[in-house]
């Protein structure tokens, strides 16, 4: 039977409708600011836009009919959150970047219905913004390896007591409350024993210390280093069951990766379109560019990059549309998008020359949003050891069953 990738006509007007909103309404925005999401107004850039957002009906497409969103699964989001990603102000206008889509999904499997009434509503229709504080500061601390987690809860009378640090916690500024992970069971290094416990911003003990500046600048609410400091947590906000902290984040964590990989495509998308546009005009050397073998090497390249990506997106969309975990299908996707993106960019700044290291173009600032894909949500390292970890189990298991059999 033949494999249908063809999306329905609702999803192809979306798309063609976010296509249209982001070339009106966003990308002018961003490349008057040149990409600096604080610069542009930050908040207030962003209810702007999300209110122009629902009115021409494409609003936060991932998150549940009941609250406001159009409901799609993971495989109709990603042509929607690709053509948002064109922008790099997209995600924030259509309300669905990091960490807040990411949130959004977990809250909506794994919150209580009174859980979903406090946080998940408030976030789903854009009244609030929100962090997800797990990423804590070397030496010790959970960061590639969560089993590092060294903040902890303890359990007071009726709930907890929050204390710990936390680094790169995206969209900390100005956040309506946060996901904590903290210990609850077991020693820095400890498999397992932690839980998410659910915040408001104006928690007592809650502290944003400072903005940790990187080479992105479209993520609204920074990079922040956080303090949690005997933050109490009543009962009734513990997110899902104590100690099963990681499993939920699972919930999160493949999905949200493949987002990632979605919104950054556009950008991968666009900085190939601005390059074979240039090469294309651009004459030198007895004709136009695009007429260089050289350079149509670098175009069929990332041609290449771009399909193998979308593949990729495809079939890990596909198995998490399934129920399934995909942990491999995440995890290729993500390693490889990642790395193809900052590829795809380097060669349409190596295309325009000295344009495309210029701000008269954005491609040297898509470079540095791209590139911190290869680090955020797992290294491309860590995802090649879970990838390899996991290939070998598989090999172990069919060789105990064929040695059990002989």
């Amino acid at each position: 039977m033949a494999i249908d990738l063809s999306y329905s006509p609702e999803v192809v007007d979306l798309v063609a409708r976010t296509q249209a909103f982001i070339a009106e309404h966003v990308a002018p925005v961003e490349e008057q600011f040149h990409g600096d999401i604080t610069a542009a107004g930050g908040d207030d850039l962003r209810r702007e836009l999300n209110a122009k957002a629902k009115a021409a009906g494409i609003f936060a497409p991932h998150a549940p009919v009941e609250y406001g969103g159009l409901g799609l699964n993971m495989s109709d989001r990603s042509p929607v959150f690709t053509a948002a990603g064109h922008s790099t102000f997209g995600p924030v206008a259509l309300h669905i970047g990091a960490p807040d889509e990411g949130n959004v999904h977990m809250l909506s499997h794994i919150a209580s219905d009174a859980q979903r009434d406090k946080y998940l509503g408030p976030l789903a229709t854009g009244e609030v913004r929100s962090g997800f504080a797990m990423t804590e500061p070397a030496p010790t601390g959970a960061g590639s390896d969560p089993n590092c987690l060294s903040t902890t809860a303890v359990k007071a009378d009726g709930g907890w007591k929050i204390n710990g640090r936390k680094r790169f916690i995206t969209g900390a500024d100005g956040a309506g409350f946060y996901i904590i992970m903290a210990r609850t069971s077991g020693s820095v290094g400890d498999r397992g024993g932690a839980t998410m416990f659910l915040a408001p911003g104006d928690t007592p003990g809650i502290s944003v210390d400072r903005h940790v500046h990187t080479i992105d600048k479209a993520m609204i609410g920074g990079h922040c280093e956080m303090t949690f400091a005997d933050v109490f947590v009543p009962d009734e906000d513990v997110l899902g069951e104590v100690d099963e902290g990681y499993r939920y984040a699972q919930v999160r964590l493949g999905p949200a990766r493949m987002t990632h990989v979605m919104r950054w495509l556009g950008s991968a998308e666009r900085a190939h379109a601005i390059a074979v546009d240039y090469v294309r005009e651009r004459d030198g050397f007895g004709g136009k560019l695009a007429d260089l073998g050289m350079i149509q090497q670098m175009i069929a390249d990332n041609e290449i990059d771009l399909a193998a990506t979308r593949a990729l997106l495809a079939r890990a969309c596909y198995e998490l549309d399934q129920g399934e975990h995909a942990s491999d299908s995440t995890s290729i996707a993500k390693t490889y998008g990642a790395e193809a993106f900052s590829r795809i960019v380097d060669r349409s700044i190596q295309m325009c020359g000295g344009l495309g290291v210029s701000a008269d173009l954005p491609l040297a600032r898509l470079a540095d949003e791209l590139r911190p894909f290869r680090i955020y949500d797992g290294p491309s390292e860590v995802h090649r050891w879970a990838i390899a970890k996991r290939a070998v189990g598989r090999a172990r298991k069919a060789a105990q069953r064929k040695a059990d059999h002989a």
